[in-house]
């Protein structure tokens, strides 16, 4: 019956991971469909492999960067753990991230597999949200300065897009710090909120606000940290701004590695900003065939119509693809090795 359950848990992942395939032979055949393969291979075989290394460097770093937050954080609530058994569960929050929709499975699997190591679910789910306030204020906030600075490359659908992504995501931080700074406050504007909506029919509001208010309680505890520690909140918050500007810089490495000079690295880390802020909020595993659309859009100008396809198979095959396939063996290794010490505890 207990392994009955287990297949059944994880039919989801496996369905997402096809359909993340899906979509990624759908990404293939919309950037490459009118061009010819064998010039995309000599323009990919042109490319400065210095400045590739660089770009692969900066994402050793992005993931390099959360890890060595979410230990920080862990350390500071007492809990024992290394830099590299940090990075593992950073990479396994990326691949869940990566194919599931809206990014929705990332965080709870990666605290799932902090708790099998020993790890408390409470210090687990407080440093993830800790990062992830972090991670909304770096997106807002650089995501505001490029639409101020850069919305010369704001056209279009692009800017429609780039619009909802702002708005959801300034939302979103909105509602964290809310959570974290107001909880008392918070509680009460949902009480007030779901007996509105019970007051003209929907009857269902009452279980919404037991389920809201059972999510409100887990930051209780991060009000209670960030209080106490301002200091380390605020470095935490640096930390991934620091994380963000890495990944921010790969398009212009690439763009270097053709031996293209003419944009400054201002204007490509807003273009990488505006398509970050755009595609984050899709639905879509891994933003898998948007983020290459949006991308051939925005970067069409700066690369040309020769490199542009080769481009987006380097920024994409570099920041996103490739990680995802390291990050899936990763999460298989430690599937394994946490099936061998149940089977061993099993025994005793």
């Amino acid at each position: 019956m207990e392994k009955k359950q287990k297949r059944l848990a994880s039919l989801p992942i496996i369905l997402n991971f096809i359909v993340f395939v899906g979509l990624l032979v759908f990404a293939v055949w919309l950037v490459f469909r009118d061009q010819d393969i064998n010039d995309i291979i000599k323009v990919l075989l042109s490319a400065n492999p210095f400045f590739l290394l660089l770009c692969i460097a900066c994402m050793v770093g992005y993931f390099s960067m959360e890890a060595w937050n979410v230990m920080t954080l862990l350390r500071s609530f007492g809990e024992k753990i290394s830099f590299f058994k940090s990075l593992r569960f950073t990479l396994i929050g990326f691949f869940f991230c990566s194919v599931t929709p809206g990014a929705s499975g990332g965080q709870p699997l990666e605290i799932y597999y902090m708790s099998k190591e020993k790890i408390s679910t409470a210090n687990a789910t407080l440093a993830i949200l800790i990062q992830t306030c972090g991670i909304q204020f770096a997106v807002t906030g650089i995501g505001l300065i490029c639409a101020i600075f850069g919305n010369d490359f704001l056209s279009g659908s692009v800017a429609i897009l780039f619009a909802i992504g702002l708005m959801i995501n300034t939302f979103a931080l909105f509602i964290l710090l809310l959570s974290i700074f107001f909880t008392g406050g918070l509680r009460r504007f949902l009480r007030r909120f779901f007996g509105f909506l019970w007051r003209h029919g929907f009857k269902k509001s009452e279980v919404w606000l037991v389920k809201a208010e059972g999510g409100l309680d887990k930051y209780m505890e991060g009000s209670r940290y960030v209080r106490e520690h301002k200091k380390e909140f605020w470095q935490s918050i640096l930390k991934v701004v620091g994380q963000m500007t890495l990944f921010d810089l790969i398009p212009f490495f690439i763009y270097l590695s053709f031996g293209l000079h003419e944009m400054n690295v201002f204007e490509f880390f807003a273009m990488q900003s505006i398509l970050f802020v755009s595609t984050c909020i899709l639905p879509i595993p891994g933003a898998v065939g948007v983020s290459e659309q949006v991308f051939l859009t925005l970067y069409g100008a700066a690369f040309g119509e020769t490199v542009l396809s080769s481009a987006v198979l380097l920024h994409r095959g570099i920041s996103f693809y490739l990680f995802v396939i390291l990050s899936m063996f990763v999460v298989l290794i430690t599937m394994i090795v946490n099936s061998r010490r149940r089977i061993k505890e099993d025994k005793k």
